[in-house]
């Protein structure tokens, strides 16, 4: 199976979630960024998984993206990666004639600020004719501290409850 995973990521979580969900879906799975993902990249494929941080309840916006350079918890700290393209400009150009699955996921907080992400780019890929097949997945992320700089952002446990969504992806769609 060709399967891609696409994500955009400023802190590195989600690139982490996506490479775990490549790792699970196997031989032939790739993980790309948004801006790596390019129709030539898609060609062929029999499954497309993309996913997004959340930021205020959306996917990430040019603003929301803007602010985050500001959002250093002190001195030193790493900088967002700011270079990709938007998720939602990544969906709107999607060509048509994948004739892929898809699935979607998100990377979010705990609680009640980070949810619905995922299941907006479901809906974009699914307009834009991909299959889903399996329903949004949320990856937790801590909040944003010195303290979770240091020992990585994603809550314990995400990046094996991603690596086992890639299998089930791959036998949904085998």
């Amino acid at each position: 199976m060709k399967a891609i995973v696409v994500y955009q990521s400023l802190w590195g979580s989600t690139a982490a979630v996506a490479q775990a969900i490549a790792e699970g879906l196997g031989k032939g799975a790739k993980a790309l960024s948004t801006t790596e993902a390019t129709p030539e990249a898609l060609r062929g494929v029999d499954l497309v998984v993309a996913g997004a941080p959340i930021h205020a309840f959306n996917l990430p916006t040019k603003e929301s993206v803007e602010s985050s350079l500001d959002r250093a918890v002190k001195k030193g700290d790493p900088s967002p990666d700011v270079s990709q393209m938007l998720m939602r400009d990544w969906l709107g150009g999607l060509p048509g004639g994948i004739g892929a699955a898809a699935a979607a996921f998100d990377t979010r907080v705990p609680g009640p600020l980070g949810h619905g992400g995922a299941s907006k780019i479901l809906k974009r890929m699914d307009r834009a004719g991909l299959t889903p097949v399996a329903k949004p997945r949320g990856f937790q992320v801590a909040m944003r501290t010195t303290e979770s700089i240091k020992t990585g952002e994603l809550l314990d446990g995400e990046l094996d409850r991603a690596r086992e969504w890639g299998r089930e992806l791959a036998a949904a769609v085998a």
